[in-house]
């Protein structure tokens, strides 16, 4: 899996993901924001102020934050759909707080809890309310069970770049869902949303998230040392790029024009 943000509260040290299938891809997502308790589509943002007119200068001296965004929901194949989260999708979360390496590089909860697991679906919604990126639950098909995540975060838009952080679960492991949901989110965002570049950070240990970087036609580029702080240390990171002008992303052309 390619690696997600740093947890605030991380294990006791770093553990290698030593079951079957991919480990995290780091997510370069914010870390957590203060929490609105929104639901899905409400509007957020605070009230006007009453003082501040058209042309003054709390007007000019406050520039315009991103716009909300809507998390679509995806088929990622015969198989599996990508969703905005849900407070449905708590099992998916006490799975991965369990699982040794998530929790280290992502927002999980290292030690789960309702509430925990709440706060993180709720961080969820507040990354698209806020414009930070497109948070997607990865849901089988057949029983409707959430299996992993996938995000794609634009903090570096303006630079032209955004990059993809994913994670699953040992029950969706060996099934292909890692490939398919990459390959989607991939697709979609340098045709549909004209994404110039997308970007992964891998630890070169995790030979299975790097391989299914590549098949989906992802590059690598280099090592950036110490780039991670992962448990107690700090590690490399192997970054992988793709561009809106290479060549095709599940046999179509990546470019929207």
């Amino acid at each position: 899996m390619a690696a997600p943000a740093p947890d605030p509260q991380p294990a006791s040290g770093p553990v290698r993901d030593t079951s079957p299938g991919p480990g995290p891809v780091r997510d370069t997502s914010p870390g957590p924001v203060r929490e609105t308790n929104p639901s899905p589509g409400r509007d957020t943002s605070p009230a006007p102020d009453a003082d501040a007119r058209p042309g003054t200068d709390a007007d000019m001296d406050t520039p315009p934050g991103p716009d909300p965004l809507t998390v679509p929901s995806m088929s990622a194949g015969p198989d599996f759909v990508l969703r905005p989260w849900e407070m449905s999708d708590l099992p998916l979360i006490r799975e991965a707080a369990q699982d040794p390496y998530i929790p280290l590089i992502t927002t999980v909860p290292s030690r789960y809890s309702d509430r925990a697991a709440e706060e993180f679906v709720r961080r969820q919604w507040d990354r698209a309310a806020t414009g930070a990126g497109y948070p997607f639950a990865i849901v089988r098909s057949r029983d409707r069970r959430p299996v992993g995540a996938i995000g794609l975060w634009l903090r570096e838009l303006p630079e032209g770049r955004a990059s993809i952080g994913y994670w699953m679960v040992p029950s969706g492991r060996g099934q292909g869902v890692t490939r398919a949901a990459l390959r989607t989110v991939t697709g979609w965002a340098l045709r549909d949303l004209g994404v110039p570049r997308l970007q992964l950070f891998i630890e070169p240990w995790n030979t299975a998230s790097a391989r299914i970087a590549v098949d989906v036609g992802y590059r690598h580029e280099g090592l950036l040392r110490g780039w991670q702080q992962v448990g107690d240390e700090r590690r490399d990171m192997a970054v992988y790029g793709l561009l809106n002008s290479d060549g095709p992303v599940d046999g179509r052309a990546v470019a929207s024009n």
